[in-house]
């Protein structure tokens, strides 16, 4: 928080669904790493003070080493002691019911340290457990995750065949990591569809970059954020210097699919555009007591300013849309944010083994004292993202014909419709006009004319749907955002 200084490596919010889970941190720091001013010295010192109060008394350890001693002298079997321990602590956090609060044993704390450095490598979706799910909430731009079309708000149920129910997120990220190149298969709940998906993707080394930015020939820039890691402030400086010295007249910032990041890096990209004074964010600790950050030698923009957002835009991302909405003048395009407003720290040193304990210290307020957490952030202009942007993917059991029923068939129903083959109906029965519409298709694709979708017309309608996808003409969010900042 504000009364703290980070240095050294601040630990991104963006733990990719490579070596470890992430927990969707806004400010996460390890221990050692923080540097006591006068405010956070007296912190340490009262802590210090109370210590006797806080650590075991005799009964506890009593307790904890007679549970010990009975598994270790009468289980039925050997237990590796350091699991034992490492199953104790993870008791106590996960006692604390946030989803956000949780235990690293070594290897993955070491994984996570891997991600602070920059080596990542994996699907590049970021998670967190919803009512014991484990719950997507956001793919990452260009990663597999997302061009195996995996959205924000999926459930995942299994992976490669092995349900993931029951069990926590350390566990259902180390059956979903591996090493580049390996193929992992994710069944998938929808909502919307009646029956699970199933998302087949390659492991790959995830695109480091943060920061995108563009001028379009009508003057307005556009700079997407995919995540507030420690370089990005300054990544977003010389974009935003770069479009200002090109003439822009209006700025879209895109942070749709952004799961946050650290603290201090939004806090230096919102104040850029903010008036000096202004509060950017408010945090409250466990007491109500609630310290504001304001803005220092920003200003707010003579242009106009949107920021875009959909269903994956969490933590720093909300930071950002907030502050931007109700102290800069900015408008909110899009869907309504993921909703997580608490804080987090991640504390390896007390521990002493290379683990760490990440945990929520804090809840996060927008400038007029909003929390948002489990609600998101309301945009000013709601705009739902055209159909193909969520449809499930085509994974075919076998080649579908007419007469058939299945999700399977919907989804390629709402694929046609959007790429402008017309149809009757999109509830998954594949009628008489669906069969004319697959024709069509395949006459104007160069393909075997059956009317019936098998592997190769399916992987042409879904090679379609990318290219439409792609193309930013049809992106009617930003649109409607660019239309926005330019009548401003």
């Amino acid at each position: 928080m504000c009364g703290l200084i980070f240095k050294g490596r601040t630990v991104f919010t963006f733990v990719l669904l490579t070596m470890i889970a992430s927990v969707l941190v806004t400010l996460t720091v390890a221990d050692q790493l923080i540097q006591p001013n006068d405010h956070s010295a007296s912190v340490v010192a009262a802590a210090a003070d109370g210590q006797d109060d806080v650590k075991l008394q005799g009964d506890e350890l009593d307790k904890l080493n007679a549970v010990l001693e009975l598994i270790e002298t009468k289980f039925y079997k050997d237990v590796d002691r350091d699991e034992l321990i490492d199953g104790a602590v993870s008791g106590m956090m996960e006692a604390l019911d946030d989803p956000y609060s949780v235990y690293m044993e070594k290897d993955v704390a070491q994984h996570f340290s891997e991600t602070i450095e920059g080596s990542f490598t994996g699907i590049g979706a970021e998670v967190t457990i919803e009512n014991g799910k484990i719950v997507v909430v956001s793919p990452i731009k260009g990663s597999p995750a997302e061009r195996s079309g995996m959205l924000a708000k999926d459930t995942l149920l299994s992976v490669n065949g092995d349900s993931l129910d029951g069990l926590n997120l350390q566990e259902a990220v180390a059956k979903i990591r591996g090493p580049k190149g390996t193929k992992v298969k994710l069944q998938v709940q929808r909502s919307g569809f009646s029956d699970p998906i199933q998302l087949v993707l390659i492991r790959d080394d995830i695109d480091l970059e943060t920061v995108y930015a563009a001028l379009r020939p009508d003057g307005v820039g556009v700079i997407s954020i995919t995540q507030f890691s420690l370089n990005t402030a300054a990544r977003f400086k010389e974009e935003l210097a770069r479009l200002e010295g090109e003439g822009m007249k209006g700025l879209v910032i895109d942070v749709r699919n952004d799961p946050g990041g650290v603290l201090p890096v939004v806090i230096d990209i919102a104040q850029l555009m903010m008036k000096e004074g202004s509060t950017v964010v408010q945090v409250e600790d466990r007491s109500g007591n609630r310290e504001k950050t304001v803005a220092k030698g920003g200003e707010q923009k003579a242009y106009g300013i949107a920021v875009l957002t959909n269903k994956g835009s969490a933590s720093a991302s909300e930071i950002l849309a907030g502050a931007l909405q109700e102290a800069a003048g900015a408008t909110v395009v899009g869907e309504q944010s993921f909703g997580k407003g608490t804080v987090q720290v991640s504390y390896n040193k007390a521990l002493g083994d290379g683990s760490l304990v990440k945990m929520t210290i804090a809840k996060w307020l927008t400038p007029n004292g909003n929390w948002i957490h489990g609600k998101g952030i309301t945009p000013n202009v709601k705009v739902d993202p055209p159909d193909l942007y969520t449809v499930a993917r085509l994974n075919l059991t076998e080649t579908l014909k007419q007469d058939s029923m299945s999700e399977v068939v919907r989804s390629a129903q709402i694929m046609l419709q959007g790429l402008g083959y017309e149809l009757d109906r999109e509830d998954g029965y594949y009628d008489a006009v669906t069969a004319a519409a697959v024709r069509k298709f395949q006459a104007d694709n160069s393909l075997t004319v059956t009317g019936e979708i098998d592997e190769k017309t399916a992987e042409s309608i879904e090679q379609t749907v990318i290219k439409w996808i792609q193309n930013k003409d049809n992106d009617i969010q930003l649109q409607k955002a660019v239309d926005i900042v330019s009548r401003k």
